[in-house]
């Protein structure tokens, strides 16, 4: 299933999630991810150096305007921490009618997205290397995003890391400020104390409620990955959490 990135391999790998997120001190954000020197393919380097102008957005202080993005107006999905971009590219084809903006900070995944993109010609799906905080904060304008997508983000096991993770009350306010009423943040992790974790941050959070009693069945449109499929057959559990930011 997923694992921490190692000390010596600075991105995620295949099947876990960069968290694309720093520290910043206005949110109580601890870094989430820390830059190594990178492992990246060559096929993956290419499709940055050509790619990145097609399908990617620059990071800018001011809001973005969606329907310029992807030349249409239509629900726009937020996803922070993409990893490789194997659920991203396959929610992006089985929806359609919906746009996603990935956000993630590793070269590798940004690469290997890219490649997808390209490959699939997905025309509702843009990239955003930076930082998350920043791109949610700056970038998204309140009330505007259909929802939130957090996926196997970096669990950072050891308790003295704890503060690191990525769902953390400062940063799950912001989140729900974006979201117009009605919206949705959809998590999920395969360790049980995150999962945990993660329910008692979004239950605190005011503007949000639960759809489920407590965890949620996973939703048809999060396709299992291969690193998941293995995971549950060997017993490991996966917790799925789906919140609604509150009014219609």
């Amino acid at each position: 299933m997923n694992s921490t990135p190692s000390s010596s391999d600075p991105t995620p790998p295949e099947g876990a999630h960069g968290d694309a997120a720093q520290a910043h001190p206005d949110f109580g954000h601890i870094r989430s991810f820390v830059h190594r020197r990178s492992h990246i393919t060559a096929g993956q380097q290419e499709a940055l150096d050509l790619l990145m102008p097609k399908w990617a957005v620059p990071y800018r202080n001011a809001p973005l305007k969606f329907e310029q993005v992807f030349g249409r107006q239509a629900p726009t999905v937020l996803e922070i921490g993409f990893g490789m971009g194997e659920t991203t590219e396959k929610i992006a084809l089985a929806r359609p009618d919906d746009n996603f903006l990935g956000v993630e900070v590793f070269n590798s995944g940004v690469g290997s997205m890219l490649k997808r993109i390209e490959a699939s010609q997905l025309q509702n799906l843009r990239i955003i290397q930076h930082d998350a905080v920043e791109v949610v904060r700056d970038m998204i304008a309140p009330d505007s995003l259909a929802g939130v997508h957090i996926y196997f983000p970096d669990p950072w096991p050891k308790k003295r890391h704890h503060k690191r993770r990525l769902v953390q009350p400062p940063f799950v306010q912001l989140l729900a400020s974006r979201l117009r009423p009605g919206g949705y943040i959809h998590c999920a992790t395969d360790w049980e104390h995150y999962a945990h974790q993660m329910l008692e941050v979004l239950g605190g959070e005011p503007l949000l409620e639960n759809t489920s009693e407590g965890f949620a069945p996973r939703p048809d449109f999060r396709p299992l990955t291969k690193f998941e499929n293995r995971g549950l057959r060997l017993g490991h559990g996966v917790w799925d959490l789906i919140f609604r930011r509150k009014g219609q």
